[in-house]
């Protein structure tokens, strides 16, 4: 500190201070536009695939690209840029639905917002509109190419990426297995270990339910000794049709070491997902098991559907979640769910589960206690689009029927109670 300032007031000293604080950072403000947003290397290796005289080509931005192309780094803004290349062979403007590929995505300029600089007007300009600029832009017109990017939230090792196309009365979906740079590669084929030998492939459905009826009712600790969670739900489908169901109702991986706990075939769950609500709190899980059989060639997954006890009140980081006891309304939740992903396409129930009142409940590992009527949910799922209309009701177990006489027997039972 120099003699003058050694004179001046406190108070001027604190201005002079402030002053130069925003003087420094409007200096710093001096970001310029990035000079290489050159896509070939993101073209170089992109994932495509070709669909009625559409072809799609994406990639997920790694660090390094992120960088070049943006001059940023948006890891800590928890998003994940994608480059998304259309061709459109078709004779008729497509729009491409970005809520189909994350529910929650973001714009472009709400992501250039989280790069602004205080007192730095025209630097901010100049990010929101460089970020605008490399954005994926609307329709993508007949016989025409157009490639820009798309920002949605985070993915490690494989992005599923969902990308619905829309035109007139047309709907054009693809789902597309994207490697993440900077991370290990997660295959799809991953869930696969399974040796031919080893696999059942059933044809007939009456042979299927009776093999789904006898998988195990839950899972158990990793000795085998205790029981955990119940196994309520099958999904049967190729996994792109699957995850792209699960996409579009906001379901993400998210593996945690309660998940990990569960053992079903000897291994914790191939996949953890979680759909989260506001604020991260966690909602309904899926742990999902690849299953040793298949059917007309589709392979089948059981799945364990839970919601922590205060569901999505919970917190969002909290690592003692407990699961609900009404294991039945998390497996219907997450039916309403598929149901509304315009990817289900048949859906029956099946015992295996095996009935446990709310007066004798059981115990998991964790000492969480579950009530449930003892059946699972057998969803077949297909690619979209489909509608509420198109899917079948499989006359297994007839569940809609037994509910109905449940709610016939509990109010005969109130109307003999004294005082009705």
């Amino acid at each position: 500190m120099g003699p003058g300032a050694m004179n001046m007031s406190p108070r001027r000293v604190l201005g002079a201070r402030v002053a130069g604080v925003l003087f420094a950072l409007a200096g710093c403000a001096t970001r310029q536009a990035p000079a290489d947003v050159s896509d070939a290397p993101l073209r170089a290796r992109a994932v495509t695939d070709t669909r009625r005289d559409v072809r799609v080509s994406a990639a997920v931005l790694g660090a390094a690209d992120t960088r070049r192309m943006l001059g940023a780094d948006l890891d800590k803004t928890r998003v994940q840029p994608v480059w998304i290349e259309v061709r459109n062979g078709t004779s008729q403007p497509l729009w491409l639905l970005r809520s189909g590929t994350d529910p929650d995505y973001y714009s472009p300029l709400e992501v250039s917002w989280s790069l602004h600089t205080p007192l730095a007007g025209g630097t901010n300009a100049r990010i929101d509109e460089h970020f605008d600029k490399l954005a994926l832009k609307n329709p993508i017109n007949a016989e025409t190419t157009r490639a820009g990017i798309l920002f949605i939230h985070p993915e490690r090792r494989t992005r599923l990426l969902n990308v619905d196309l829309f035109g007139n009365k047309t709907l054009i979906p693809f789902s597309l297995f994207l490697p993440v740079p900077d991370e290990p590669a997660y295959e799809a084929s991953a869930f696969s270990q399974y040796p031919d030998a080893q696999i059942t492939n059933y044809t007939d459905p009456t042979a299927l339910r009776a093999a789904l009826e006898r998988l195990p009712c839950c899972a158990t600790d990793m000795r085998g000794a205790t029981q955990g969670d119940p196994l309520n739900v099958v999904f049967v489908g190729e996994l792109a049709d699957i995850g792209a169901a699960v996409v579009r109702r906001d379901y993400r991986r998210d593996a945690r070491a309660e998940d990990m706990a569960q053992q079903v075939f000897d291994r914790p769950p191939d996949a953890a997902l979680r759909k989260h609500a506001q604020g991260r709190a966690p909602a309904t899980w899926m742990r999902v098991w690849l299953a040793p059989i298949r059917f007309e060639g589709r392979p089948v997954y059981l799945v364990q559907a839970g919601r922590p006890v205060g569901g999505r009140f919970a917190p969002h980081d909290a690592t003692d979640l407990v699961l609900h006891g009404d294991v039945d309304e998390a497996r219907n939740l997450l039916i309403q769910d598929m149901m509304y992903s315009g990817g289900l396409e048949k859906i029956g129930f099946v015992t295996g589960v095996g009935e446990a009142p709310e007066t004798q409940p059981r115990t998991t590992l964790d000492g969480a206690r579950y009530h449930t009527d003892g059946l699972r949910a057998v969803m077949f799922l297909a690619t979209r689009p489909l509608s509420l209309k198109d899917v079948e009701f499989l006359r297994w177990v007839p569940y809609l029927e037994r509910r109905d006489a449940g709610a016939r027997e509990e109010e005969g039972d109130a109307r003999q109670q004294p005082g009705r």
